[in-house]
């Protein structure tokens, strides 16, 4: 059975948060978020806004460098990027199970890099470019758990305004 996708369409970078806010919002306790896109898509901006939704004041920032950053909320938050990582052994070596099946949130930015690594049951973020200022963000579910957390975020509104929704479902 095709599991449902949904693609939401991003206008600025604060849209990209607002979708973040959400998805952190409805975010539970071993949660696995993988992001895929290229440089600039949007990747952190988003992950931003998740933090901000599990409660967290900081402001989420690359982990490039680091590989990995813990962040406490409502929920830990496990911010992995694995851009500077080139193969699977460099992964598979970090030991991230702790993270990847723990009681937080993973987010992993440059996830297509480790996919054979990472948990199966997840939701996976495709964030691309449509044009200079558009983002497209595919959201698609791995596991019933993830199905119903898209069900949730296509019933929620979006920021603020008169018609309250500021990015547009596809």
């Amino acid at each position: 059975m095709k599991q449902a996708q949904l693609d939401l369409l991003s206008t600025s970078s604060e849209e990209t948060q607002q979708i973040g806010i959400r998805l952190g919002e409805l975010a539970e306790a071993g949660d696995v978020f993988l992001l895929v896109g290229t440089l600039g898509a949007g990747k952190t901006c988003l992950t931003q806004g998740i933090t901000w939704g599990l409660g967290i004041d900081d402001y989420a920032l690359s982990p490039s460098f680091v590989i990995m950053r813990e962040l406490a909320g409502r929920l830990p938050l496990y911010h992995l990027d694995l851009f500077r990582l080139e193969r699977s052994d460099e992964i598979e070596d970090l030991g991230l199970d702790d993270y990847l099946y723990g009681s937080g949130v993973c987010v992993v930015e440059w996830a297509d890099r480790g996919f054979a690594l990472l948990p199966a049951e997840n939701l996976t973020i495709e964030i691309g470019f449509r044009d200079d200022t558009e983002r497209l963000l595919r959201f698609k579910p791995h596991g019933k758990r993830y199905q119903g957390l898209l069900s949730e975020l296509k019933r929620l509104p979006f920021g603020s305004g008169k018609n309250n929704k500021v990015c547009n479902l596809l």
